[in-house]
């Protein structure tokens, strides 16, 4: 049931599916990829931390330049020693953003100080009041707030001057000698764009507070605040670099679409093109493009053999039909016509006529059964496949083959190396391609055959000589076609060396005729084993 379902699901999924060209599909693949670190950023807000990172740092080097200021100036501060040619381990101690927008928390904002019930520091205020043009002009360009604590945490610089401060987690932190940076809500912030609420940055705001230390004591906190850099306004402020980048992008997308395009999306469309073409009987065999890639150039190549292969089994194909249909229309004409006489005068005829009629009909009958009996083994020896790994000893076959067609009037001599020779093909291969050798020498004339073999680099040489007549010119070039015999009155087929090629060439080996003038020389070229 849940497997009918499945299907039911992928039959309803297919009915919709869109007929995508691989063009669209690996232009959509790319515009993809190439649109992951824009989807990273936003999804993620790997950019938007990275502002507010941006805006942590810039409060940490306003502070502490500040900071310094203030602890230079501090009354009773000792005076500042220079910096060593040496400066020991430890001497620079640089700061780290810690703010992460997917970690920290957002605190709400930052609540009305109460009133301080005692008077603040008046060296932290006579500090304060010193610096307070330093401030406000730092403040013209960073737009951050700025106070400053004395060491109970009262502000004694700024807006909301003996108000208390030293409640807030950031203020604690700093009192006890440590900087610390907060999250907290921005409540002046108001929504302006629809998609604002995109960016978790537009509506906080961060505080910093840092400790000012003199002689090793906390005697003061400035406390600095600031709204982070937002996603949409980064984007703006980075609008031309982001646009650069989009062009880029956009650039390699179009470089690499052309790539795809010329090595694999218009070979194979050229190539189908030419498959269905051969498929409905002609089309020329397209030149392999320059531009495709390795793997479709193979494609390439292997579509020319199989069409150079389809052609030659359709004009095989073509020429065995015509072959065997008049092969078989003689002999059945003579069954026919030797039939219809008997029928007609069978009363008539003496019985030495009758007699010579159905030896007619039987001599005709045998050749018809020899014929099937070749077109089987030549069926058998086109579609051969020897298992990969085969091979065999060379003596076996060879004197099997000579011991079976050797008799009365015809000697079989074999000559063979002392070293075993091993060929890449099965034994009976080897032995079934020599007897038909050896009989086509003997049906020929030949009184006598030497059969020898010789090695010659990665093949095996093996020749099959005999005395006989030979074979004329004119028949040299139609010897190995199928049905083409100089004996068809002694009942000879024309299918023995057709099958013997075949044989060989089903074991990666060849088979010619060698020689000329008196005799026949074929060679049986095999692969070595090994």
């Amino acid at each position: 049931m849940p497997g009918r379902v499945i299907e039911a699901f992928k039959d309803w999924v297919g009915s919709w599916w869109p007929r995508l060209r691989l063009r669209a599909i690996l232009f959509t693949v790319l515009l993809f990829a190439a649109a992951m670190p824009a989807i990273g950023a936003v999804s993620l807000r790997v950019y938007e931390n990275t502002l507010v990172r941006q805006t942590e740092a810039e409060l940490v080097a306003q502070g502490a330049a500040l900071v310094a200021v203030a602890a230079v100036n501090w009354p009773g501060a000792p005076p500042h020693v220079p910096r060593p040619e040496k400066p020991p381990e430890g001497y620079y101690r640089p700061e780290f953003t810690t703010i992460d927008l997917s970690r920290d928390p957002v605190l709400p904002e930052r609540p009305t100080p109460p009133p301080s019930g005692r008077a603040a520091d008046p060296a932290a205020r006579a500090v304060a009041l010193e610096m307070q043009p330093v401030v406000e002009r730092t403040l013209q360009t960073t737009l951050a707030s700025v106070l400053m604590l004395d060491r109970n945490g009262i502000v004694v610089a700024g807006p909301v001057e003996g108000v208390d401060y030293s409640a807030l987690p950031e203020v604690r932190a700093a009192l006890a000698g440590r900087p610390e940076t907060v999250l907290r809500a921005n409540g002046d912030y108001r929504p302006r764009y629809r998609f604002e609420w995109l960016s978790k940055a537009s509506g906080l705001r961060l505080h910093h507070a840092r400790p000012i230390v003199v002689s090793g004591k906390v005697e003061g906190v400035l406390l600095l605040s600031r709204s982070p850099r937002a996603l949409f306004r980064g984007v703006y402020e980075d609008r031309g670099k982001l646009a650069l980048a989009a062009v880029i992008i956009l650039g390699v997308l179009v470089v690499l679409s052309g790539l795809v395009s010329r090595g694999v999306t218009q070979p194979i469309e050229k190539l189908s093109a030419a498959s269905r073409a051969v498929a409905a009987g002609g089309g020329e065999i397209p030149r392999t493009p320059r531009t495709a890639a390795v793997e479709i150039r193979d494609l390439y190549e292997d579509f020319r053999a199989m069409a150079e292969r389809i052609e030659r089994r359709s004009g095989y194909l073509r020429d065995f039909a015509a072959a065997v249909s008049h092969e078989f229309k003689t002999p059945l004409a003579g069954i026919g016509g030797a039939v219809e006489l008997l029928q007609d005068h069978f009363d008539t005829m003496s019985a030495a006529e009758r007699r010579r009629f159905l030896d007619n009909i039987a001599g005709d009958s045998e050749r018809l059964s020899q014929l099937v009996t070749r077109l089987l083994d030549l069926a058998r020896a086109d579609m051969a496949m020897p298992a990969p790994g085969v091979a065999s000893d060379l003596s076996a076959p060879v004197r099997a083959a000579a011991d079976s067609e050797a008799r009365d009037g015809f000697a079989v001599q074999v000559e063979l190396p002392s070293d075993a020779l091993r060929v890449a093909a099965p034994a009976e291969t080897v032995e079934k391609v020599l007897v038909i050798l050896l009989q086509n020498a003997r049906q020929a004339g030949a009184s006598q055959a030497r059969v020898s073999a010789v090695v010659e680099g990665a093949e095996v040489r093996i020749s099959v000589a005999d005395d006989g007549p030979g074979v004329a010119e004119a028949d040299r070039d139609r010897l190995f076609e199928p049905f083409f015999t100089s004996r068809r009155a002694e009942g000879g087929a024309g299918l023995g060396l057709p099958i013997a090629r075949s044989l060989a060439a089903a074991s990666h080996g060849r088979l010619e005729l060698a020689g000329k003038g008196p005799g026949a020389i074929f060679v049986l070229s095999l692969p070595r084993a090994g």
